[in-house]
């Protein structure tokens, strides 16, 4: 739904329709439009969507997580996300913090029947003062039971990396992937599915194996209408995931 966050703001209900329409299975929520999350899972349930994860801010994990979890409950969802760090946060001393709380927020997920993931942007791959990498050391440093990975294809690639590796390292703990492409120019833009140069065939080849349960299609903007953008790459999935 980040995706589609512009389009939620004028009419939230009427976004989820669509994409319902589209043929999309569910959706990964960045908010709830303003709406009680129990009126929104009754849309769900009218509209035959499932909520497949929600983005909840990393303040809300901190401050408010029994609300957070909660709402999932409520929701049918079985995955919440830490999405972004902002910027003062990305110093070594936040990352060890910031690997505390993720532990300590996991479990108390994990003891309810919900997985806690951490979503990648290219920043984490930045190396940190032991030679590793930030997003390393994030799930070198955490319980593989408290905290999982939602990996960004194109982040990863952005930052140098091939995703199919990631997706091996952490087999099993990838439980939730965004798959987005990137124009093969210079400017290295968002791009819909199969149109760029991410090797989305060999990420969606290992999903089975890797424990992929969610393919989420997210396009942070789009030279498109969102709605466009997002129905080039349903049907590039269905292409793809139909011919095998």
């Amino acid at each position: 739904m980040y995706t589609l966050r512009e389009e939620s703001e004028v009419d939230f209900v009427g976004t989820l329709r669509k994409v319902a329409e589209l043929g999309f299975n569910g959706v990964e929520f960045a908010g709830y439009g303003g709406l009680p999350v129990r009126e929104v899972k009754k849309v769900l349930d009218e509209l035959g969507l499932q909520a497949a994860a929600s983005h909840v801010p990393l303040e809300d994990l901190e401050l408010n997580l029994e609300q957070v979890i909660k709402d999932q409950k409520l929701l049918g969802s079985k995955y919440v996300v830490c999405p972004y760090l902002l910027p003062e946060r990305r110093t070594e001393q936040h990352y060890q913090a910031l690997i505390l709380l993720l532990e300590q927020a996991g479990e108390k997920c994990r003891q309810e029947g919900i997985t806690l993931c951490y979503h990648n942007h290219d920043f984490e791959l930045e190396r940190l003062s032991d030679g590793r990498t930030a997003l390393e050391s994030i799930f070198e440093d955490t319980n593989a039971a408290n905290v999982k990975a939602e990996l960004d294809v194109y982040w990863l690639t952005k930052a140098g990396e091939k995703p199919v590796e990631w997706m091996n390292r952490y087999r099993n703990r990838t439980p939730l992937i965004h798959l987005k492409d990137m124009t093969t120019d210079e400017e290295q833009y968002f791009a819909e599915l199969g149109t760029g140069g991410v090797d989305i065939e060999s990420v969606s080849n290992l999903g089975v194996d890797a424990g992929v349960k969610w393919w989420i299609v997210e396009q942070d903007f789009s030279r498109r209408t969102p709605f466009e953008s997002i129905e080039i790459s349903l049907n590039y999935l269905k292409e793809k995931l139909t011919s095998k």
